[in-house]
């Protein structure tokens, strides 16, 4: 049986993702855990995330979660969920300036507080709920339908140096990144947990996925 390991570092529905996790392919084994080893011996390595940026990174380095997910990224499937997607980025806007584990070198940034629609509507900041998410080829989204909305909640977003690492784009009002890939690497800005049918899907394909593209 195949395994994959959720981090527990302290923060994010953890609950909510491992049981999206196993429901999305009941064959695989889910595992939170916080213990080092266990995450190296995973099949596959989920890092979840919600909350300040701050405190993400005070946890990872103070429970050496940091170096692990490193580690991980050099040699299996990862995926990072929102916080744990900007966490993978060089550094953050959010908290005055705040470093991350810059596996995906870029930055992450402020939604602008003046944002309009087309129709010249206030967007309100965080952009929370349902949007379209455009996306390219890869694995991942395989079995899913171009454009499908995914569930967002979210103040700051990825801005990547190399915009070849953009697998898919999402307007609020304009567009931005909201997945990234590089290698064995996947991240997610939106929620799949929280997204229904092609939120399972995403899960379901990561839980068979070779870190090859």
């Amino acid at each position: 049986m195949s395994s994959v390991a959720v981090i527990d570092y302290g923060m994010g529905n953890l609950h909510s993702i491992a049981k999206a996790l196993q429901y999305a392919a009941p064959h695989v084994d889910v595992q939170v855990v916080s213990d080092p080893d266990l995450i190296l011996q995973a099949d596959r390595v989920v890092f979840p995330g919600v909350g300040a940026m701050r405190d993400c990174m005070q946890a990872l380095n103070h429970s050496n979660l940091a170096n692990v997910i490193k580690e991980v990224a050099k040699s299996k499937p990862l995926l990072g969920i929102c916080l744990g997607m900007q966490a993978l980025l060089t550094d953050s806007e959010e908290n005055g300036s705040t470093q991350g584990l810059d596996i995906l070198p870029g930055h992450v940034v402020h939604f602008s507080q003046s944002l309009h629609d087309a129709q010249g509507n206030n967007l309100k900041i965080p952009h929370m709920g349902w949007n379209q998410v455009h996306f390219s080829s890869h694995p991942l989204w395989d079995k899913i339908q171009q454009n499908s909305r995914f569930y967002f909640v979210h103040s700051y977003y990825a801005v990547p140096n190399d915009t070849t690492l953009i697998s898919a784009t999402t307007e609020y009002p304009t567009a931005f990144a909201c997945a990234l890939a590089r290698e064995n690497v996947f991240a997610v800005q939106f929620h799949p947990e929280k997204s229904q049918a092609v939120g399972l899907q995403l899960l379901n394909n990561f839980l068979h996925w070779d870190g090859q593209v």
